[in-house]
């Protein structure tokens, strides 16, 4: 479980983030959606400790992110680009990542050989590094890797901008599926309100940082979320 208690972030007087509340249940679909500034990309920074709150905590699995290391162990994560290794090719990097989660060779191999249609030809094989590669094939490298050895939490912000039609489709079946693990949680915030909807089990938005709606998906989600932004 992923419990968020008392939390807010200022920058200055500016309060970007206020949550007083929120439980996230282990092996939950979950994601957050709200429009530029409404604090997502802070949350997701604080969880995973690149931002420290101006009060409050969240914890992971019992562990306090701001106090202790150990939560690394089992979460995956993507969120920019600057999670990649520039100077490495997408073979290297994920063969480092891969190593960093107790994969041998073989092992990273075998994961990778799950994601051919995914990758489409275009990342494996290229000699290319990461940073000479274009925004989408860069965000593939991105997300198998925050998947590499068997996380608990997989957390994901913003995963379909920057790619095209067909893997965005291919992307959703990915989640879907991880989804289907029980025991993984995965978050996943995005502007796509369809992709969300289509792949979350449990939806929160964000507004000005506030948690202002916390809908369980069903086939009526998708018309509240459009009702809700279009006012």
């Amino acid at each position: 479980m992923i419990q968020t208690t008392q939390l807010s972030k200022k920058y200055g007087k500016a309060e970007v983030l206020h949550i007083d509340s929120l439980e996230i249940p282990t092996g939950q679909s979950f994601g957050l959606v709200g429009n530029n500034g409404a604090g997502k990309t802070t949350y997701f920074n604080i969880l995973l400790d690149l931002v420290r709150p101006s009060t409050g905590s969240i914890t992971n699995h019992d562990i306090k992110v701001n106090t202790s290391e150990n939560w690394k162990n089992f979460t995956g994560s993507f969120i920019d680009e600057s999670f990649l290794i520039g100077y490495l090719t997408a073979e290297e990097y994920f063969e480092f990542i891969g190593d960093l989660r107790g994969m041998n060779k073989a092992d990273v191999t075998k994961f990778l050989n799950q994601f051919e249609e995914f990758f489409n030809g275009e990342l494996l094989g290229k000699k290319k590094f990461l940073r000479d590669l274009s925004k989408g094939n860069q965000k593939k490298a991105g997300i198998i890797a925050a998947m590499m050895g068997n996380p608990k939490v997989v957390i994901l912000d913003e995963p379909f901008a920057n790619l095209d039609p067909t893997t965005q489709i291919r992307l959703k079946k990915i989640i879907k599926e991880l989804a289907d693990n029980k025991e993984v949680t995965v978050m996943v915030s995005s502007h796509d309100l369809t992709h969300v909807t289509e792949v979350c089990e449990r939806i929160v938005v964000l507004d000005k940082g506030n948690v202002v709606k916390d809908i369980k998906t069903s086939s009526e989600t998708l018309k509240e979320l459009e009702s809700y932004f279009a006012v």
